[in-house]
């Protein structure tokens, strides 16, 4: 599932393309994954796009907003006007666009769209207003993230409070929003720590080396634009890069590039993939 540097990414995209356009109409080919009224959305200009951990919300003039959770599979792609010169649509966009995948098209002016598929369509869209937006609904419930709220102190007193092994914390969307399992399993290896161990068991710099590697991560990924390991691609249709420079996720029985003494093992916590160094992470 995308995380905070891919859908961050989208964010930016989206708030370059979609700024000042106004939607002119609203196509919904699966209703399952929209709610809320389209009408709501018709000869609104959005203002600007927002994103709270791994969730979208553009806003719109008149007081509506457009929260989007793409989920494992879902993609947004913008064509029109402020993107004069597209380039070559990522074979990823299976059906390509519109195509059989094309739930929800935006239809803006200046003949623009913005195009929402998703081949599993576990991702959802919900018009909801503005001023409700962060303290209803899934949004309400999400734990601060890095770059925002996530101090190291209140990072120290989310971990001290469990006896959950550390990769579920982290992963955990009410504790800390944002982090998934790529960039979960980067940071651990990055901090030499075990994801397994009880978050409450980690020693007072364990956690402040911990907390400076999920930053890390999360840089990177945003600096190659998020990973395109599944269905992930940008607004414009292009895929991300952190996929070829991740530090432990994917690296199963390969070196490790630390130590050199091991390699990289695989296993399932809370049903996610999991990769560790046996002898960096014991």
């Amino acid at each position: 599932m995308p995380e905070l540097p891919e859908v961050e990414t989208v964010k930016l995209q989206l708030e370059k393309y979609l700024k000042g356009h106004k939607i002119e109409n609203v196509q919904i080919n699966a209703p399952k994954i929209f709610s809320g009224n389209p009408k709501d959305l018709v000869d609104a200009k959005v203002k600007g796009v927002r994103r709270f951990a791994k969730v979208l919300s553009i806003d719109l003039s008149n007081g509506f907003s457009i929260v989007i959770h793409i989920k494992l599979t879902g993609q947004l792609i913008y064509r029109g006007a402020n993107l004069k010169q597209p380039p070559r649509l990522s074979n990823k966009v299976v059906g390509g666009i519109p195509g059989k995948h094309t739930h929800v098209v935006f239809e803006l002016d200046k003949g623009g769209f913005l195009y929402y598929n998703d081949v599993r369509r576990f991702g959802w869209i919900k018009i909801v207003k503005s001023d409700k937006l962060q303290v209803t609904g899934f949004i309400g419930k999400l734990g601060p993230e890095p770059f925002r709220d996530l101090t190291l102190e209140h990072f120290k007193r989310v971990l001290s409070k469990t006896k959950r092994a550390i990769k579920v914390v982290l992963m955990d969307q009410t504790k800390i929003g944002g982090v998934g399992n790529i960039y979960a399993n980067d940071a651990l290896w990055l901090a030499k720590i075990d994801p397994k161990r009880p978050a409450n068991e980690l020693q007072s710099d364990e956690v402040t080396e911990l907390y400076e590697a999920i930053h890390e991560v999360l840089k990177a990924g945003m600096k190659y634009g998020g990973a395109s390991e599944l269905a992930f691609v940008t607004p414009d249709g292009k895929e991300g890069e952190y996929q070829k420079h991740t530090l432990a996720y994917g690296h199963q029985g390969e070196p490790c590039s630390r130590c050199h003494k091991a390699k990289f093992t695989k296993y399932f916590l809370s049903g996610r993939g999991t990769y560790v160094c046996p002898f960096c992470q014991e």
